[in-house]
């Protein structure tokens, strides 16, 4: 059965995409701990990261910085924490985290954004990414 991530990848679900490429997706998180928090996936459903072959592992990781990177440039913060959990969805995603404080990290408070403030930013890191 399709993962959440999975449905989102074929367009069956909506997303706030930010960056794409023919193996990877990044999109905001929508109950996000900060403004700006993105998951970056493989488009290979695999359950467990440490499951991927080699070369996907290390291209999810450069594409994950690049997608960082981007962030930083939209999102104010000290830094991009990133975060691989894995237990919530059974796709391998990495977190992408704006912080400010370790309080952003801890995934106990979580940040309101409405539909527009979403659709904005995820323009806003998109645009950042393809720059």
């Amino acid at each position: 059965m399709a993962t959440i991530f999975t449905k989102i990848i074929n367009g069956e679900l909506p997303a706030y995409k930010v960056a794409e490429t023919d193996d990877y997706l990044a999109f905001l998180d929508i109950n996000p701990n900060a403004k700006g928090h993105t998951l970056c996936i493989p488009k290979e459903e695999e359950n467990k990261i440490f499951d991927l072959d080699e070369e996907t592992y290390l291209g999810l990781m450069k594409f994950s910085r690049n997608v960082a990177k981007a962030i930083e440039k939209v999102v104010p913060c000290q830094r991009i924490g990133m975060s691989v959990i894995g237990l919530e969805v059974p796709h391998v995603h990495v977190h992408l985290i704006p912080l400010r404080t370790m309080e952003d990290a801890r995934f106990t408070s979580k940040d309101k954004l409405s539909d527009s403030e979403f659709r904005e930013l995820a323009n806003a890191i998109s645009e950042a990414y393809k720059g």
